[in-house]
């Protein structure tokens, strides 16, 4: 666009977002980081994956992504403000390039103007909102910003925020907390909002100023300021001492991303993702609301000594999703034991036989870095350790081994190459393509197969780059049967680089299989699906905004052991009868249906406290029916209430996997004797 005509409209708009007094004190570009603006369009130019021209397309997606993320939920500006503000909506590619960033804070002082405005009227008028509400009155709320519409007046937007109040305080009371509990604890998130307004500066409006352009490119690839870098990528410290989780704001939430395998959150198995944590207390001590807090904030209260429990009180993202429950998780340190591969015999009855399957379960793929520099012989890794456990259950005269990757979210690639070497002869594993289109195998070098049976791979939407090279790799060496559900997608390759101040980090080059077919976006479709409480509308690359494309390039050559498509006409329908008759299948599929209309319902949440309070005794009556009709199926003594339903001990999908394993031997011996039956009859 014409740079000139930009700074016109810049300097107008700059006087249109200072028209009134305000409290907090308007924003400034910070100049030491004109240079680094300049550098970030260099470098995005030229190592981004797609060497992207940063011009006006791009500058139309990350003027949308910067209204995103200052007013997500359409809470503060009006339609006729983000009119206003469009005339700015071709500039932010001239903004970075030219090191004059001026307008990121024309937009950001404006909903800084908007916010305080708004929620000091609020805090103002809060305990007489309150106070007036009316439960019995028949209204809603749309719980979906996506589909919610910018407000045209003031009054639309007061009776939005009205009902977003509303319903937060539905929820308190239908929690047992009285009224000045009730105005006390929504004063306390809104003076959260205001406290990290009053703590965001200049530097952090450059980094969502260029994050909103790397955005645009791929949902991978951002700006890492120097003091934002410490808490954008929380999962490096949080994860690893203290619950095992990794963290992001989403809206005024914090909001769980995935759990650490082998973490205190992953083993206690309460808490999921996509689950908003809305307070947090200590042992012992009252819950602080955190919605509005700084992330960092958040953390720091999660955090503590080894062995203390910290208590989590969650929106869940699964079940009764209109109200929050407290969870206690004890607080430890993430050791690399804990994520080691571990093994497990399923034992199948049929027709009077007892069968054994071997199930390894790989939570990460991981090699004992620091043992290696150390020159221990003996260092941990997940090929070898796997390696061990196979010859492990060898020897206890398994028929058939599950590589069971669920939640396996990836790890060291050389690790995924050289474990996926233990299944095939040397050969290739995956395909990595640079920005400059260059095409490098890897693959394993070893000649010799630690286990060359039948075998399946189970994975899930949580299972995600490395995990899908394997998987990737073995259904198309047809060395496995995929169970379970499509992977994350996952397929893309980043690389840090120093800026002048801070890092950026960049998509750089793309995963493909030995098929030709990437794993990005699309992931690693199973031969065989199994139901999955896991909503890919809401987990997985596709979900994200703007993911790179699937995509496929030319094929490598590869020997294909077992023609496993042509199986899955007899193992298909074998495997639908059983779901059919299993007790914990027919359970979960029912959770699944459950899921889905307490989605629909959260998209049109009735403020009506008899209405919520119905919807919730029926929610609760349907899981302790569920969870009875599964008990009485298996034999099981009956409950009496849900508070005494416990997680399944046996694993469903393990043992349908080894059923299905069964069937492909049964298979591939009948098709073997009539090959065999054919050649003697010649």
């Amino acid at each position: 666009m014409n740079y000139k005509r930009f700074l016109l409209c810049l300097l107008t708009g700059y006087a249109f977002a200072s028209n009134s007094v305000s409290a907090y004190e308007e924003l400034q570009p910070p100049h030491e980081y004109d240079q680094v603006s300049k550098e970030l369009v260099e470098m995005l130019e030229s190592i981004h994956y797609n060497r992207p021209q940063i011009d006006d397309t791009i500058s139309s997606k990350a003027f949308d992504y910067y209204i995103d993320s200052l007013d997500p939920t359409k809470s503060f500006f009006l339609k006729n403000d983000i009119e206003t503000l469009s005339r700015y909506k071709y500039s932010f590619d001239d903004a970075l390039r030219n090191g004059d960033t001026r307008v990121a804070y024309v937009i950001y002082n404006l909903f800084l103007k908007r916010l305080e405005k708004r929620l000091l009227d609020l805090q103002e008028n809060l305990p007489e909102m309150v106070k007036s509400f009316d439960y019995e009155i028949d209204e809603t709320l749309n719980g979906d910003p996506e589909t919610q519409e910018w407000a045209k007046t003031e009054e639309q937007l007061d009776d939005y925020w009205r009902k977003r109040i509303k319903n937060r305080a539905l929820v308190l009371k239908l929690n047992g907390e009285d009224e000045e509990k009730i105005i006390s604890t929504i004063e306390r998130r809104y003076k959260n909002q205001l406290k990290q307004v009053d703590q965001t500066n200049a530097v952090d409006i450059f980094q969502t100023f260029a994050n909103s352009v790397t955005a645009a490119l791929d949902p991978h690839t951002s700006y890492f300021a120097p003091r934002a870098s410490e808490t954008f990528n929380i999962n490096m410290s949080l994860s690893l001492e203290g619950i095992g989780a990794v963290l992001q704001m989403d809206d005024d939430y914090t909001k769980v991303v995935r759990l650490v395998p082998g973490g205190p959150a992953a083993t206690q198995s309460e808490l999921s993702p996509n689950d908003r944590i809305v307070a947090v207390g200590q042992e012992g001590e009252p819950m602080i609301d955190v919605v509005g807090m700084r992330l960092d904030d958040v953390v720091d209260m999660i955090r503590g000594e080894r062995d203390t429990t910290v208590i989590l009180e969650v929106t869940p993202s699964k079940g009764d999703t209109q109200n929050s429950k407290l969870i206690s998780i004890v607080r430890k340190k993430v050791k690399l034991e804990d994520q080691s591969a571990q093994k497990e015999i399923v034992e199948i009855e049929r027709d009077g036989e007892t069968y054994k399957v071997g199930v390894i379960s790989l939570p990460t793929f991981y090699s004992d870095f620091e043992a290696i520099q150390a020159g221990d012989k003996d260092y941990k890794s997940s090929t070898r350790d796997t390696k061990k456990l196979i010859e492990e259950l060898r020897k206890e005269d398994i028929v058939a081994l599950i590589l069971d990757l669920r939640n396996n979210g990836g790890g060291s690639l050389q690790e995924a190459n050289s474990l996926a070497g233990l299944f095939i002869p040397s050969g290739p594993v995956v395909q990595i393509r640079d920005q400059s289109g260059r095409v490098t195998p890897l693959g394993d070098s070893d000649p010799s197969i630690t286990y060359s049976g039948p075998m399946a791979v189970l994975v899930n939407r949580m299972s995600a780059s490395a995990s899908e090279i394997v998987a990737g790799a073995l259904q198309d060496y047809g060395r496995a049967l995929i169970l379970g559900d499509q992977t994350f997608g996952k397929g893309t390759v980043q690389v840090l680089k120093e800026a002048d101040k801070g890092q950026l980090k960049a998509t750089q080059a793309k995963f493909y299989r030995i098929s030709g077919e990437s794993t990005q976006h699309k992931g690693v479709m199973p031969d065989i699906l199994f139901p999955s409480l896991i909503d890919k509308e809401e987990v997985g690359e596709s979900a994200l905004d703007n993911p790179l494309p699937w995509d496929k390039i030319h094929e490598t050559r590869y020997p294909v052991y077992w023609n496993m498509p042509a199986y899955l006409p007899i193992l298909e329908p074998r495997h639908q009868a059983r779901m059919a008759e299993d007790p914990n299948f027919i359970s979960i599929n029912d959770q699944i249906d459950e899921f889905k209309t307490q989605i629909e319902i959260y998209k049109n949440l009735s403020l009506k406290e008899s209405v919520r309070l119905q919807q919730r005794e029926e929610s609760t009556q349907r899981e302790l029916d569920r969870e009875n009709t599964r008990r009485e199926a298996l034999g099981l003594e009956l409950l009496t209430s849900v508070d005494d339903i416990e997680p399944v001990e046996e694993d469903t999908y393990a043992k349908e996997a080894s059923e299905i394993l069964l069937d492909f031997i049964a298979t591939n011996q009948m098709a073997e004797q009539q090959a065999a039956n054919k050649t003697a009859q010649k």
